[in-house]
């Protein structure tokens, strides 16, 4: 999956490293709203981190590890999606996704959730899919709630960021749920 037309204007893509500088701009605009939920934007201090990222996660596509994909909407990278791993023993996923403020609200994440769940599914055959998020996070504990996700439990002090200890919500979504939706 190289590249998904999700409607005509708007697509998921495997980052490349000319992206790295537009990835890089996105994020630094972004550096409060995104590091409220997730720690690498305090790690993101350059362009080159971001090509360092695209690397790591290109690398992680051909292992079949998992790996992030760019989202974009009318020409413009808006955020990133992906596996955070490949459990093919298991058979199953984590799926993170973050998006730029400016672009919250157009659906931009469910539709590309959505592509995920599919593909995890369909052609990776895997049996559930499992979503994390900041008990506080309330715009993205929607989205696993709005398809279908079921909430499975509550880790404590998951994660320290910014000063602070975050509970995460763990919802998970097995694929004879999905195809029942």
């Amino acid at each position: 999956m190289f590249k998904y037309e999700m409607d005509d204007s708007s697509y998921l893509s495997l980052l490349e490293i000319k992206h790295a500088e537009t990835l890089f701009k996105l994020i630094n605009r972004n550096r409060d709203h995104i590091g409220e939920w997730l720690k690498f934007p305090s790690l993101t201090l350059e362009a080159n981190d971001s090509k360092s990222f695209i690397e790591r996660t290109r690398i992680r596509f051909a292992k079949q590890e998992g790996y992030w994909l760019g989202i974009w909407s009318e020409g413009n990278l808006v955020g990133s999606i992906g596996y955070l791993y490949l459990d093919q023993e298991n058979k199953k996923t984590e799926i993170g996704y973050w998006l730029g403020k400016e672009y919250e609200g157009k659906g931009l994440i469910t539709k590309s959730i959505k592509v995920l769940i599919n593909h995890a599914f369909d052609e990776l055959k895997l049996n559930k899919i499992e979503i994390g998020a900041a008990t506080d996070n309330i715009k993205s504990r929607a989205i696993p709630e709005k398809l279908g996700f079921k909430r499975e439990g509550e880790l404590r002090d998951y994660e320290y960021i910014n000063g602070r200890f975050l509970d995460r919500i763990i919802y998970g979504l097995k694929a004879n749920e999905w195809r029942t939706l």
